[in-house]
């Protein structure tokens, strides 16, 4: 396993104050364009006030503290666009938190303004009066959302923030860099690409992949730079008949080839199951056209046109953002063409305004808000309102909210139309109900079909691009518990959730009274100690699903007498403790001996008995972690796992730190996929690798083939990842066989 180190750090006194001063700056001449009278003066006194009040503070690294908050300012000038109040709250963003300044003294200083950012930005850090049933990571992005709903400038701070710590993340601990990271794909790239910050979006990407993988990491990275000049003698003889006839018609345009985000590359090797060597598209060309904001959609497509007179396009491939922009704002053309040599190559075609707004997302609509609100700022304005709108339903559980809301970022869209043509956007595979809820929540609530292009459907008719919807309406209809099995967006699961609730609320009152009635017979008071303890003993794991179980019959309060009565509190009954042997579970070993599994060393050297995730089934020389289950113990996950970032992000607190033991007497299942021409005698080939050449215990083999074609899937022992490298080596050395991989997890 590589790990990731970064420079140590030996700076003196007199060096350290010069590169504060070097930084600091560096984020004057950032500024320079947007400093008005009086802001120099302003600038000066929040980077005072920082300096003393981290003067004491040290970064993981051994740097002091105060370059933290400089960096940040500097990110959030010239990488996100902002100006003169976001920095000086991107320096104060963390006095409030960590230090003894108060958000009264900010006001004293700096005034209103912009002590509402530093108190979005605390408020996301601090978490208080949590229910026990959230845990604090989910509650804290919740958070960062209600600060963006509010002002989009807290979330930018922020983003800023997490990219410089994603970039210094090497001097962090394994445990918290698989965190962070993990954290980091769950929510703040998503969040990144849906408020169009693609290259902030990409870089949280790669960081992250970095440290949660970093094999995977440093091989596509080795690939793309063994492959960058012939990347670049290809790009060159690509762009070279565009740009002369571009020039010969009067544009004034940039073209270059830039190479796709490492993330990105590695999304495609996983989802297309292909090698580094077998992604085509391994980078793209942009043409950045100037142009006045009248010109600039005809001149995107003359540039198209000229691309396309010497580059056959692929017909389906080709992606018009400028007549539709995307939710996010972003404007483009993106067509796929055939260049030399029978290569596809992606060409994407902006004018300037369109690649500022593309680079630095929501910062460059403010940047461009003159007159009238444009679509793509209206479009982006009304998700703000949406967010809003689930944000403010108080009954939303945190967890599921944050699942369903991560949804709604990253899916692609699809664009549908009122009766009165007015269109609206929606992710992929929205129904016709989701539809409903995103016009009006009571419009969902009481829907019950509709009409896509004049006929009827059901309510979970799924729509497409281009269809036009009326909803049809019951003022006898409710929401049912089936619909959230048919519904994708968040704003349609949080308002049908909240429905039910209410209904349940409604009918657990009568349970209410009935538990009220049976402890005033016991002569006991419904104190919380009390009505807590009912729920651990009728395991439900609120009050509210107690008294529903009441009223609706599911719980029986006869059997609540087998509860222990000490004065006027009820306690659990006392039970029998029996030794109960686990049966083994089939296959996990080969040896004879009994005793525990596996060992897994955690923070000491106690042996713990362990479960080996069935979502992505880890042998030893994988890198994993362990996670502390409710109801099975601990379980052994890859941090490849498809659930790792869920787990990793949500439930930090329950990940213990975990290598394996060397132990050669244990054999773990694992599978391999192998992909190959079907000719005579390639299941004995095959065979004869696993079982005389490599002395390994097979489980099970299944081949289909087709049109001369074979995919097979083997279920080996193998004792660890040496083996399970050597069997791939080996099986992809035999003739007729293309392709062997490890069978990749399947989300739970």
């Amino acid at each position: 396993m590589q790990t990731v180190t970064t420079a140590v750090y030996n700076k003196n006194e007199e060096e350290e104050k010069k590169l504060i001063l070097r930084e600091y700056r560096a984020l004057l001449r950032a500024l320079k364009q947007r400093i008005k009278k009086g802001d120099k003066r302003l600038i000066r006194r929040a980077f005072e006030i920082s300096v003393d009040a981290h003067k004491d503070m040290r970064r993981k690294s051994g740097e002091p503290y105060i370059l933290h908050p400089l960096a940040v300012a500097r990110i959030v000038v010239e990488e996100i666009g902002l100006g003169v109040t976001s920095s000086i709250c991107a320096l104060l963003h963390d006095v409030v938190e960590d230090t003894e300044i108060t958000l009264e003294d900010i006001e004293r200083e700096f005034g209103e303004k912009y002590v509402k950012i530093i108190d979005g930005l605390t408020k996301i850090s601090n978490v208080v009066d949590l229910r026990a049933d959230t845990t604090v990571q989910a509650e804290n992005f919740r958070k960062i959302l209600l600060t963006l709903a509010d002002d989009p400038r807290v979330i930018l701070i922020k983003m800023a923030d997490r990219l410089h710590n994603m970039r210094t993340l090497g001097s962090m601990s394994r445990e918290k860099q698989l965190k962070i990271s993990s954290e980091t794909t769950y929510i703040y790239s998503p969040l990144a690409h849906r408020l169009g910050l693609y290259e902030i979006k990409s870089e949280l990407e790669d960081l992250a992949l970095k440290y949660t993988q970093p094999e995977v990491y440093m091989e596509i990275a080795k690939g793309l730079k063994e492959t960058k000049r012939d990347r670049t003698r290809y790009i060159n003889e690509f762009i070279k008949p565009i740009k002369e006839e571009l020039q010969t018609q009067g544009f004034n345009f940039e073209i270059y080839g830039r190479p796709k985000a490492i993330h990105s590359i590695w999304n495609k090797m996983r989802s297309k199951h292909v090698s580094f060597e077998e992604v085509y598209d391994l980078f793209a060309i942009r043409i950045i056209v100037k142009s006045t904001p009248e010109r600039e959609k005809e001149d995107c497509w003359k540039v198209y046109s000229v691309v396309t007179n010497f580059y056959r396009p692929s017909p389906d491939r080709l992606r018009d953002w400028i007549s539709v922009p995307k939710g996010n704002g972003y404007e483009a053309l993106h067509t796929t063409v055939m260049g030399n040599g029978g290569r596809w190559v992606e060409v994407q075609v902006r004018s300037a305004r369109m690649n500022e707004i593309a680079e630095k997302g929501l910062a460059a609509h403010w940047k461009y808000k003159e007159g009238a609100p444009s679509q793509q700022e209206s479009k982006l304005d009304a998700w703000l309102h949406h967010l809003r709108d689930i944000l403010n339903n108080p009954d939303t559980d945190t967890l599921d909210f944050l699942q369903d809301f991560k949804l709604d970022l990253f899916t692609e869209e699809i664009y549908i139309y009122t009766p009165k043509g007015e269109m609206r956007v929606l992710p992929k595979g929205a129904t016709a109900l989701d539809f409903a809820f995103d016009i009006h929540s009571e419009l969902g609530a009481k829907c019950i079909g509709a009409k896509v292009n004049y006929r009827l459907v059901p309510l979970s008719h799924v729509l497409k691009t281009g269809d036009q919807v009326e909803i049809i309406t019951s003022s006898k209809q409710k929401p049912s518990e089936d619909w959230l099995s048919f519904v994708t967006t968040a704003k349609a699961k949080s308002r049908i959730k909240y429905y039910l609730k209410e209904e349940k609320r409604t009918i657990a009152e009568d349970g209410k009274a009935m538990v009220q009635r049976k402890l005033d017979h016991m002569k006991l008071p419904a104190s919380p100690h009390n009505l807590n303890e009912l729920c651990l003993f009728y395991k439900k794991p609120s009050l509210l699903d107690l008294y529903y179980g009441v009223a609706v019959g599911s719980i029986d309060l006869k059997t609540i007498k087998e509860l222990v009565v000490t004065g006027d509190k009820l306690h659990q009954p006392v039970k029998e403790v029996k030794e109960i042997k686990e049966p083994k579970e089939p296959g996990k070993q080969k040896s004879s001996k009994a005793g525990p599994e596996l060992i897994i060393f955690g923070e000491s050297s106690d042996k713990i008995k362990y479960k080996l995730a069935q979502c992505c089934q880890p042998i030893p020389g994988d890198d994993v972690f362990g996670f502390i289950t409710s109801g099975e113990g601990l379980k052994i996950h890859r941090t490849d796992c498809p659930n790792a970032a869920q787990l990793l992000a949500h439930y930090g607190h329950r990940v213990v730190k975990t290598k394996w033991a060397k132990n050669k007497e244990i054999s773990f299942l694992t599978g391999v996929r192998i992909l190959g021409l079907d000719e005579v005698g390639m299941i004995q080939k095959i065979t004869n690798v696993i079982s005389s050449d490599l002395n390994m215990n097979m489980r099970s083999i299944s081949i289909e083939t087709k049109d001369g074609v074979f995919d097979g899937t083997i279920m080996v022992y193998v004792h660890d990842r040496e083996e399970l490298d050597e069997l791939c080596q080996k099986l992809a050395a035999v003739d007729g066989v293309n392709k062997i991989e490890r069978l990749e997890a399947q989300e739970e």
